[in-house]
């Protein structure tokens, strides 16, 4: 009779989400064989096919789908599960899921890591990167508990609270053999419009992707995250904006030209979030340490990196 068990449903899991056998493998802690055994064994038992495997992706079946839709439900409920067991026995979370949004180096959060490796209590801590409205769906899908750096318009509904973290000043920017960077200021939005943006791309996996400084009809190279991005630019192979704490060392040694333009972007907000029900020590902790250190309000602000 077929057992079907939480680590089967982690590996799929995984596989769907990065796209490959040996990628998964990798987040999954196990070698790649071991995840391809899995795998065989579990679509023997079923008689079904889980993964399209012609093309460069593995990609879910219909049959993968509605068994990934449904398990991840019971991945949820048992991490819940265990969460809950361990606040009521110690009131520490088993594992803390922090959500960072693409902007914010990890860098900035090094000295935390360290204080909360400290306290020894047993709490694993796990960081994920997101974009955009990806950081506010990684809160509601229960995928973080905790998320730093959320702008835009949070979810609908209410049940969760925010820390203002600081405001980020966005510039365009573009190298200097980019052919905006010799046209008179401001830039106005045609002449912008006729090349190329460059943009990090919405991590949502359910909602509408945003998009944020790109002009209609202009085309986009999407990219996946702000170093990508930074790179795209300092090479001349785009247009768009950067905070400006993370452009200043390269306007000061002339990789890249700021320049003026018609419409200019307002700072963008950003904010820690969390959900406001069954919050553990751990999660109590960050939220303290963010409340009683303003690093990366200084950071935003060009103070340090």
């Amino acid at each position: 009779m077929l057992r079907l068990n939480l680590e089967s449903l982690e590996i799929i899991d995984a596989i769907a989400r990065k796209g490959s056998f040996a990628a998964a493998a990798e987040a999954v802690h196990r070698v790649p064989s071991a995840v391809t055994y899995m795998v065989k064994k579990l679509e023997d038992e079923l008689d079904v096919q889980l993964f399209d495997r012609s093309g460069h992706r593995a990609r879910l079946t219909p049959a993968g789908e509605t068994l990934l839709e449904e398990g991840r439900h019971l991945l949820r409920a048992a991490g819940d599960l265990e969460c809950r067991v361990k606040r009521v026995a110690t009131g520490w979370e088993t594992e803390l899921n922090i959500a960072i949004d693409a902007l914010m180096p990890l860098s900035l959060l090094h000295d935390w890591i360290a204080e909360f490796d400290a306290l020894q209590s047993g709490t694993r801590l796990r960081f994920s990167r997101e974009t955009l409205g990806g950081v506010w769906e990684a809160l509601v899908d229960h995928r973080a508990d905790l998320v730093i750096g959320a702008s835009l318009e949070g979810p609908h509904g209410g049940g969760y609270a925010t820390h203002y973290l600081g405001d980020c000043e966005f510039i365009f920017a573009v190298a200097p053999q980019h052919p905006l960077a010799v046209l008179p200021e401001p830039l106005q939005a045609a002449q912008i419009q006729q090349h190329r943006s460059c943009a990090i791309a919405d991590s949502s996996r359910h909602l509408m992707p945003r998009t944020v400084g790109i002009l209609s009809g202009q085309e986009t190279l999407t990219v996946p995250d702000l170093a990508a991005k930074l790179d795209v630019q300092l090479a001349g192979l785009g247009c768009g904006y950067l905070p400006h704490c993370v452009a200043a060392p390269y306007l000061a040694d002339g990789r890249l030209v700021r320049k003026a333009i018609e419409e200019v972007k307002p700072p963008t907000r950003l904010y820690a979030a969390w959900r406001t029900s069954g919050a553990g020590r751990a999660l109590r902790w960050w939220l303290d340490a963010l409340a009683g250190d303003d690093r990366i309000g200084r950071w935003l602000a060009g103070a340090g990196r």
